[in-house]
């Protein structure tokens, strides 16, 4: 199987910081491999450094659940079927900003991104992706 490479994932920052700076919102952008562990990762001058921890544990969130993190939100609220899911498996995050990367339809890597919105942080992950 193909792997995600530190070229890659550096493409993936870049377009991702262009994308952030283009609708004024400084982020915190992390690029997982397929085992959730980290290739690259940048906070941007000014992005809150709560989201460091949030960014990184998006992406994994899209590694483990091979699925973007938006597609948990609805599942997850009180009274639906997985209730509760994020305080399982070491913290999953179950709101938009993470986006699995495939390559030859297989699930090699994640992007993750916390700062701003959630609408904000899902653009600039897709922003990421689309540089893959």
């Amino acid at each position: 199987m193909s792997r995600l490479t530190l070229t890659d994932a550096q493409r993936m920052i870049d377009a991702g910081v262009k994308e952030a700076i283009s609708i004024g919102q400084p982020m915190n952008i992390a690029v997982v491999d397929d085992g959730g562990h980290l290739v690259a990762f940048v906070r941007m001058d000014g992005a809150i450094k709560a989201s460091i921890d949030i960014s990184t544990r998006k992406a994994r969130t899209s590694i483990m659940m091979e699925m973007p993190t938006a597609d948990l939100a609805q599942a997850t609220q009180p009274g639906a079927e997985l209730y509760g899911l994020e305080h399982l498996s070491g913290g999953l995050v179950t709101f938009g900003g993470g986006i699995p990367v495939l390559r030859e339809g297989q699930t090699v890597g994640a992007v993750g991104v916390s700062a701003g919105s959630v609408d904000q942080d899902v653009t600039v992950a897709q922003a990421a992706v689309a540089a893959f």
